[in-house]
């Protein structure tokens, strides 16, 4: 039998964070994130985006340690808004309550930070997440995060699971692999099944 996956819209989302299903929420930026973030230079002020930031703790981190071109990208109000109102002082037209795929491409940011955004989409829209990812980022820019490697027993709904093998077809085209492989700080729950990419645009 086909699995059908229900239109993952801004109502489905909306409904997801007010029914509690935000099991992708860690409460806090994660561990592979954190130390990666550590090593940027505040000092350069990259343009940041972080897309399907859902309550936005990487951008918090962030804004704390001093980078002020960080955006967020989420169509789900409820995620917006927690951001906003835990951080008062972040720039409310850096909150972008849109769809990442409809965001202009005009090659200007440094930086896009993959965390679970990738597993909450369509898989049917990785190859067009893997473009518009090089379409938003400058000659050299990096697509850093996260990524499952691992299936889910459940196909209908996010998350989706996958393999470095898959993705590794989605992102040659259009980025160096500088670092690919199993993230060795993951959070517990998600240890052993998590890579931690570091893509750089060609």
């Amino acid at each position: 039998m086909e699995t059908v996956i229900p239109p993952l819209d801004d109502d489905y989302w909306q409904g997801r964070y007010e029914a509690g299903r935000d099991g992708w929420d860690a409460h806090g930026v994660t561990p592979p994130l954190q130390e990666y973030f550590d090593q940027l230079d505040v000092a350069t002020q990259p343009r940041i985006l972080i897309p399907g930031a859902g309550r936005g703790y990487e951008a918090e981190y962030l804004h704390r340690r001093g980078f002020r071109n960080v955006f967020v990208a989420d169509f789900a109000p409820e995620a917006i808004t927690a951001l906003a109102l835990r951080v008062p002082a972040f720039p409310a037209d850096h909150l972008l309550l849109s769809d990442f795929f409809e965001l202009p491409a005009e090659g200007k940011l440094d930086y896009i930070i993959e965390q679970t955004f990738f597993c909450a989409i369509d898989p049917a829209l990785r190859p067009a997440y893997a473009r518009q990812c090089a379409a938003l980022l400058r000659p050299g820019g990096t697509l850093a995060g996260l990524l499952f490697d691992t299936q889910f027993e459940n196909k209908a709904e996010p998350p989706f699971g996958g393999s470095r093998e898959e993705y590794i077809e989605y992102f040659a085209p259009y980025f160096e692999f500088v670092h690919f492989d199993t993230a060795y700080n993951s959070l517990k729950p998600r240890q052993g099944r998590e890579l931690f990419i570091n893509l750089k645009k060609k």
